[in-house]
């Protein structure tokens, strides 16, 4: 597919930019939600450290692990357009359930008293959440992939322009929801979240023209075949509505420990485990059947990608459990808190801005259609760029930060990142200099390891002193961290689409994101190693927890060292196996 220069804005097609909103609103919504959830849990619930990250965990497993199934449904039948435009309607039920909390829990003759049928609903509303990703997630990347030539270099920076959208939107989400949360109240947090969905959804119906007809299902008479008396398109849509109900009751089980092997397997995990043995099965069949022996090379070597990035989340996703509750326990919160506004209840101003982006877009696109070669839309699309820079440096200064909303740091580093290492992989290109990969990958393992370091430190501190670490050591952890999701991550997303057989290309991308569920699951039980259960009454021993933290992130950092040596030393093997694709 080739693009015309009117198709383009800022030298990448329209289409694109229409996916990045559509997923920064997404990925606001999903992240403003987790940024909240286990402080939720553990503040107002009452949950332990080890329940709610079970719940967590498995929460985030699934989310990635539906995808699948999505991806699936969309390359057989749906198309992506429709399987987008149906995710997004469950993810905005489900969030906006989520804005539903009930009375707080509290004690009462040594036992925990909770609202069950406010907790019933966050069960729900999380399950809707699960299955709206798993239509949404796995399309919205494959169309992106779909918008460039097989040829086109522009397509790995395409790739971290579209990772920028979705990160921008976990930026906004942690100072928006993960403040609003905090400071006016679950249920804002929550709401805004839910909001954020329905403007994404609404910039995705928009933007379909430019998509030129790729989201589309390859067989549209498919899906008006009758199949047990429906359509089967919506015989598709009322099962997955159903499927709803299942998920939900993981969802409790995660959360009350119940039905979990040896008190540590979930049920949850065993459904991925399940998943991943389907997947796999399924691999070796497409691979030894119905491939080439140029792309079965291909495959395997999208396989090994794919495990490097499992290995990779498996780190990343601490972010939002053990360094979460670290955060909360052991660090001072604000950047400079001189500049902190400390009197009232000041709102962050990125509210606006995440109005501002997505309506600068749409300006600006139907501006350079009406006068085609005018600089006016780029220039007014740069400046209300710069308007939400100083709008976001506002709010990173003057709002009081939480646990919560300091998860905006993984955000605003890989946002500005993105472009620098867009530019830094186009210049290697030009000087036949880009390390391929498989070894930006490894080099992404290698910085993920390196994040626990300050972290690490920062813990060991704490236990000599007794007093709480400079939050400048999450900084640090966190710039380190971006790093490497830079070299791994948007390369990898590029890779799936370059790699994977055309016809199996957002299965491929399922599976990709059945590599984070594990991750996810993995991630969870690794925090528990420095879960903290107060007694009721007691007050937290400081010197205790800082030590369980120090042993966690020394131990995430040996892990993360010991698999990049390996991808390392299969780097070369899997580039000859790749057979030309950079």
């Amino acid at each position: 597919m080739t693009t015309t220069a009117s198709d383009d804005f800022l030298g990448h097609p329209k289409g694109v930019y229409v996916c990045f909103f559509t997923e920064m609103w997404e990925r606001f919504s999903f992240y403003g939600m987790k940024a909240l959830l286990l402080l939720y849990l553990t503040k107002y619930h009452l949950f332990g450290d080890k329940a709610g990250l079970d719940l967590l965990g498995a929460y985030g497993g699934l989310v990635y692990c539906i995808p699948v199934f999505g991806g699936m449904l969309a390359d057989r039948w749906l198309g992506m357009r429709r399987a987008v435009l149906f995710g997004g309607v469950l993810l905005v039920l489900g969030h906006l359930g989520m804005a539903f909390e009930g009375h707080a829990a509290y004690i009462r003759d040594g036992q925990v008293v909770r609202d069950t049928g406010a907790l019933a609903i966050t069960y729900l509303s999380l399950a809707l959440i699960i299955m709206g990703v798993g239509f949404l997630k796995p399309n919205i990347s494959t169309i992106v992939g779909k918008l460039y030539a097989e040829d086109d270099p522009r397509r790995d920076s395409g790739f971290s322009l579209f990772y920028a959208g979705i990160n921008l939107g976990a930026l906004f989400a942690s100072l928006v929801c993960g403040f609003l949360g905090e400071a006016y109240g679950w249920k804002y947090g929550f709401g805004a979240a839910g909001i954020g969905m329905l403007v994404g959804l609404g910039m995705f119906l928009w933007g379909q023209k430019y998509l030129h007809g790729h989201a589309e299902p390859r067989d549209p008479a498919s899906l008006r075949e009758s199949v047990l008396g429906l359509p089967r398109e919506w015989l598709i849509y009322a099962a997955a509505v159903l499927a709803v109900l299942p998920v939900a009751w993981l969802m409790w089980a995660a959360g009350n420990g119940a039905f979990a092997l040896g008190g540590e397997i979930s049920l949850a995990l065993l459904l991925m485990i399940v998943v991943l043995g389907g997947v796999l099965l399924w691999f070796a069949w497409f691979t030894g059947t119905r491939c080439t022996p140029v792309q079965r090379q291909q495959m395997i070597a999208l396989m090994a990608l794919i495990l490097m990035a499992l290995v990779f989340f498996t780190l990343y996703e601490q972010t939002y459990g053990s360094w979460v509750t670290f955060t909360d326990r052991l660090l001072t919160k604000d950047i400079v808190p001189s500049l902190v506004v400390r009197d009232g209840m000041p709102l962050p101003w990125s509210i606006l801005s995440l109005l501002l982006a997505p309506l600068g877009f749409v300006v600006s696109a139907r501006l350079s259609e009406r006068a085609p070669g005018s600089p006016l839309p780029r220039r007014m699309f740069i400046a209300i760029v710069l308007v939400m820079l100083v709008l976001l440096v506002r709010d990173c200064l003057v709002i009081p930060q939480t646990a919560g909303s300091l998860t905006y740091l993984g955000g605003l580093f890989l946002v500005v990142l993105a472009p620098l290492f867009a530019l830094l992989w186009a210049w290697l290109d030009r000087r036949n200099a880009e390390p391929g990969k498989p070894v930006k990958s490894a080099i992404g393992l290698v910085l993920g390891a390196l994040s626990f370091v300050p972290l690490a430190l920062a813990a060991q501190q704490v236990g000599v002193t007794g007093e709480m670490a400079s939050v400048w050591w999450l900084v640090l952890a966190y710039f380190l961290l971006a790093s490497g999701e830079m070299c791994l991550s948007p390369v990898g997303l590029s890779a799936v689409t370059q790699l994977a057989v055309p016809r199996v290309v957002s299965l491929m991308m399922g599976t990709w994101f059945l590599a984070t569920a594990f991750s996810e699951t993995l991630a969870a039980l690794f925090g528990k190693l420095a879960a903290i259960e107060v007694p009721e009454g007691e007050t937290l021993d400081i010197v205790s927890a800082s030590a369980s933290y120090a042993h966690l992130f020394w131990l995430m950092m040996w892990i993360g060292l010991g698999c990049a040596v390996l991808a390392f030393a299969c780097a070369p093997l899997l580039r000859r196996m790749m057979h030309g694709v950079k």
